[in-house]
């Protein structure tokens, strides 16, 4: 059971009762005749073939409120297409799949990259992005969520209290932020959430000094959660990163284009397991070093958009306030955990504090090194002034795929 209360500058919406789903999804339903709903789903191929994808779509089958489900396909052949056809036609929703690897959808690729508009990296942001332009395509939907596809402890609960802060018409949020606690299997999870981000702010917060970003970053309770929902005008605007970057890009556009009264973060979960990606201690080219180190320069571009000025030697500072600070969460949590009966290695928490810090001044180093770098995704409305005719042709892609291969 959550407690009450509001940290920082950010509404905080609890779970304080065990309210019946079937309730809040006939408010839903209600809050659909005048504002449709509607669900984004970016996926590998892979996950269809995974433990969670199937018992996740066999509960949004289940949900009544839903105008609209998207879903956007990585890395499938044309066979794994039409298996993803049947796979997802169980859904009663209307629904369509965006083949992002099929001919039609790569020719508007190529054509946007032409013109620098497309996506430069693979990966769940470029997924995102496209959904995004054909939900604005579609014009089916007012408010959607977005959540993963490998979630192991997955309930139709989780979707409704996300998308429930952007549905209701008393409320005047244009973006919720989902949470929960990341505890599975007798353990504390979430490493780059707990020992990378929240140290990383507190320690900026000391270094380069506290201020209203820091701190509405800091209000997030879990800022890499990829779970969140907002309304369809939010689409035009957003500028997405394509690299690991994606949820504290998301947060930091949101910060830009709105005030704090219209976003809020939710709790969704009492526990939430996913896929874990390892380590890489020795690879930062890949896993959790990888997203450490675009997670870290993501902050670093913002901050320096507000005018902060960094030097190698401001870096340093940081990485050492960063390690005291982070080192200091790891005795929080361990003691947290033993409170709790669960289990957490000290060693392995401090391995993984240490190869953060070290990739503090990587990502610090790429920064100076290539500071004009802009891994953001063009908004919708540059794409849309630069091929008036955009929206339409993704839709029209989709639904020539949807009709040629569903047999």
């Amino acid at each position: 059971m959550a407690d009450f209360y509001q940290n920082g500058i950010t509404t905080t919406l609890h779970q304080l009762s065990n309210r019946p789903i079937e309730e809040m999804e006939s408010e839903l339903l209600a809050f659909s005749k005048k504002r449709p709903l509607g669900l984004l789903l970016p996926s590998l191929f892979s996950e269809l073939e995974g433990e969670a994808m199937p018992e996740i779509i066999n509960h949004i089958s289940k949900v009544p409120y839903l105008n609209e489900i998207v879903i956007g396909l990585d890395r499938a052949s044309k066979e794994q297409y039409q298996h993803a056809i049947k796979f997802f036609d169980k859904l009663p929703q209307h629904h369509r799949i965006l083949w992002n690897d099929g001919p039609r959808l790569q020719a508007i690729d190529s054509e946007l990259a032409e013109l620098g508009l497309a996506p430069k990296e693979l990966g769940k942001g470029r997924n995102v992005w496209y959904c995004m332009g054909y939900i604005l395509a579609t014009g089916r939907t007012e408010s959607i969520a977005l959540h993963d596809c490998d979630i192991l402890t997955y309930d139709r609960s989780l979707l409704a209290k996300l998308i429930y802060p952007v549905a209701h018409p008393q409320f005047n949020y244009e973006f919720c932020k989902g949470y929960y606690a990341r505890v599975a299997d007798g353990k504390i999870n979430g490493r780059v959430s707990r020992l990378l981000v929240t140290p990383l702010l507190r320690a900026l917060k000391r270094t380069v000094g506290n201020n209203e970003y820091l701190e509405f970053m800091d209000s997030f309770r879990y800022p890499l959660a990829g779970e969140f929902s907002f309304r369809r005008d939010v689409l035009n605007d957003i500028r997405i990163p394509s690299d690991w970057g994606l949820e504290i890009g998301v947060l930091s556009e949101m910060h830009r284009n709105y005030s704090h009264n219209r976003l809020c973060q939710v709790d969704i979960a009492e526990t939430y397991d996913h896929k874990h990606q390892d380590l890489s201690l020795h690879n930062d080219q890949g896993g959790l070093s990888k997203m450490s180190i675009d997670i870290t320069k993501a902050l670093f571009r913002k901050l320096a958009t507000q005018g902060f000025t960094f030097t190698n030697e401001s870096f340093r500072t940081l990485k050492a306030t960063y390690f005291r600070i982070a080192l200091d969460f790891v005795e929080t949590y361990h003691n947290d955990a033993l409170m709790n009966g669960l289990e957490l290695d000290i060693h392995r928490e401090e391995k993984a504090v240490e190869m953060f810090a070290q990739n503090i001044m990587k990502a610090g180093q790429s920064f100076l090194e290539n500071p004009m770098e802009t891994p953001f995704i063009p908004s919708w409305n540059r794409v849309i002034s630069a091929v008036p005719d955009i929206l339409d042709r993704i839709k029209d892609a989709v639904e020539q795929d949807y009709e040629e291969y569903r047999y």
